[in-house]
């Protein structure tokens, strides 16, 4: 599948019409500077769409992209580290739930790990939740391109061992690596 156009919608941070909508979402959730706006920029073609920053928390609400006039892909909040204060990060953390809970259409979502560092236990939480409640997941496991070969080999084990229900992609949101196989996955 092409993409062929991607245009915002809208944020939300609580019951909305466009959860109703009857078209597929594809939610990206992952830890605060995961790279999860650049990973969706890279999907979509785009170097600005979504927008990304330097230092985590960013993203502050739950953000709607309709791609191909079809679709939605959908960046959550970041969890777990940014430099908010912790109330408004806890509030980061019950969106992301109410969110993955809220009974839609039809969802996949795309959890995204940071390739440089071992899974935390806020990634375990959250594919926990996922599994619990029956979401179809890929892992896109992101920021490959900084790693050796070996760190590759290594870390790859360690996240297949901590995921194993889940398809694991290596992707780079800088080099593009793991772009088709991704939205291979995200259309099937």
């Amino acid at each position: 599948m092409r993409i062929t156009n991607a245009i915002f919608i809208k944020g939300i941070k609580g019951t909305d019409p466009i959860l109703s909508h009857p078209i597929p979402q594809f939610a990206f959730v992952g830890r605060s500077n995961v790279g999860k706006s650049s990973l969706i920029n890279c999907l979509l073609n785009s170097n600005s769409l979504v927008k990304s920053g330097k230092k985590p928390g960013k993203t502050q609400e739950i953000n709607f992209f309709l791609v191909n006039g079809n679709m939605y892909f959908v960046d959550l909040p970041g969890y777990g580290f940014s430099k908010v204060r912790y109330e408004k990060r806890e509030g980061f953390s019950k969106l992301i739930q109410w969110y993955l809970l809220e009974p839609v259409f039809k969802r996949k979502v795309i959890l995204v790990l940071d390739a440089r560092i071992k899974p935390s236990d806020f990634d375990i939480e959250m594919y926990r939740i996922l599994l619990e409640n029956y979401q179809d997941i890929i892992i896109a496991v992101n920021k490959v391109d900084v790693l050796t070969q070996k760190e590759r080999h290594q870390n790859l084990k360690l996240i297949s061992e901590t995921f194993p229900y889940s398809p694991i992609i290596l992707c780079s949101a800088k080099t593009k690596k793991g772009r088709e196989e991704i939205l291979e996955k995200i259309f099937e």
